[in-house]
């Protein structure tokens, strides 16, 4: 027999999780392919951006001086003794009191230029420039290294790559770029009344939605699902299953988990030797929820019902993956929120993450139940876009009480975790 140690919170669930967490190895890829994926390597700037003083506008170089009597009414008048392209060398040229060079952006600024007229506020005739505004020093003019200079740090070990990064990587000449590799998760589901899609649904059956969703979770994290389909309610099966994910960093199982007669995951995992970290998390939905690991894997059992599921890997299963992948933000924010309805529950001793849907009213976050929070309605979490924070031992809460929200459709911000009371 297995004895149960005590259910831990779930802060320190989510602690021992990541604490369990030795994250991956490199791979090099080329930029192409490297939005959503975790830095492994500091990015150091070989040359300065621009590399060179440049225009930041269409018009002529000037000496600022020179325009400073300039106005509508009595332009300034200098004398035009060239042209510089964008792409072009500024070699031969020379600005010099009361003459302008007339310059396209990003090109070089030519000698003795500390200023840029764009062509909407002159009019140039017979060799002549009319300006009508004066400009001030280094107006429309772009320094050499102002947005990056050599050696700098422009992307961090642990960083994750956006389109922007993208260009950085391009504007300091990398086309291939070392990332975290991206973890594979096995993915099972067990249960005598599960169906897959596709087979004729029998009495006492239902469809196994935790795989597909689960499955889509993992993608969603940039993670490599790998599902295994379902075992049947014996030790044999839920072996052979696990057998074949061995190959896996992370192993997924739901269903299976808890004190049932034919419930075979723990049993399963003792005849592997996974050492066990917790069996089940003081929260609800999600409670029967266990972690062990052998070696560098990682095993996850969670719960059979589908919104237990969704929201057990939304707290420990996503954080360790992204962790896996040398992410420094982890977690989903947490903010404050105005219950814009009663919730008549009685206090228990469990956290309960409730399906919740905000909107931003007035400059304030606004909250309110999905509907039915059985673990069992998938439903409410499809039209969940929060969940709503209800602390140990909390009892009724009135409409119009403040309450903490973590949104469930946003980027991870915090690096460790976040508290729940």
């Amino acid at each position: 027999m297995i004895h149960t140690p005590k259910t831990v919170s779930l802060a320190e669930a989510q602690r021992i999780i990541l604490t369990s967490v030795t994250p991956l190895g490199p791979e090099s890829i080329h930029i192409f392919k490297a939005v959503k994926r975790f830095l492994y390597e500091d990015i150091v700037a070989d040359n300065m951006i621009p590399p060179m003083d440049s225009s930041a506008r269409d018009g002529y170089a000037v000496i600022a001086e020179d325009t400073y009597s300039a106005s509508q009414d009595t332009p300034v008048q200098l004398k035009v003794v060239g042209e510089i392209q964008a792409g072009a060398l500024a070699e031969g040229k020379q600005v010099s009191t009361g003459t302008a060079i007339r310059i396209m952006t990003g090109a070089p600024i030519p000698p003795g230029a500390d200023a840029v007229v764009q062509f909407e506020d002159t009019l140039e005739q017979d060799g002549y420039v009319n300006i009508f505004r004066r400009v001030d020093r280094y107006e429309n003019y772009r320094c050499s290294g102002e947005n990056i200079k050599k050696g700098e740090k422009v992307l961090l070990k642990g960083d994750r790559l956006n389109a922007a990064d993208v260009g950085i990587l391009a504007s300091v000449n990398r086309d291939a770029v070392e990332v975290y590799r991206r973890p594979t998760v096995a993915v099972i589901s067990t249960g005598d009344e599960l169906a897959p899609i596709g087979q004729k649904l029998e009495p006492g059956k239902v469809r196994d939605v935790n795989a597909y969703a689960l499955c889509a979770e993992v993608a969603k994290c940039n993670a490599l699902p790998k599902p295994l389909g379902i075992a049947k309610d014996s030790l044999q099966e839920v072996r052979q299953l696990l057998d074949q994910a061995l190959d896996a960093d992370v192993i997924l199982s739901t269903g299976g988990g808890s004190m049932g007669k034919y419930d075979f995951v723990k049993d399963a995992y003792a005849d592997l030797r996974v050492q066990m970290k917790f069996y089940r998390v003081n929260v609800k939905p999600g409670k029967p929820c266990s972690f062990g690991v052998l070696g560098n894997k990682l095993f996850f059992s969670l719960p059979g019902n589908p919104v237990s599921a969704m929201t057990s890997f939304i707290q420990f299963v996503r954080p360790a993956l992204l962790s896996l992948m040398g992410a420094q933000k982890l977690f989903k924010p947490v903010a404050q929120a105005i219950l814009d309805e009663p919730i008549n529950k009685k206090p228990t001793k469990n956290l309960r993450l409730l399906r919740g849907c905000f909107s931003l009213q007035g400059g304030e976050f606004h909250v309110s139940t999905t509907g039915d929070q059985k673990s069992s309605v998938f439903k409410s979490m499809r039209d969940a876009n929060c969940l709503i924070i209800v602390p140990e031992n909390s009892g009724p809460l009135k409409a119009g009480e403040k309450v903490r929200i973590q949104l469930i459709y946003h980027e991870e911000i915090a690096v460790s975790a976040w508290d729940p009371a």
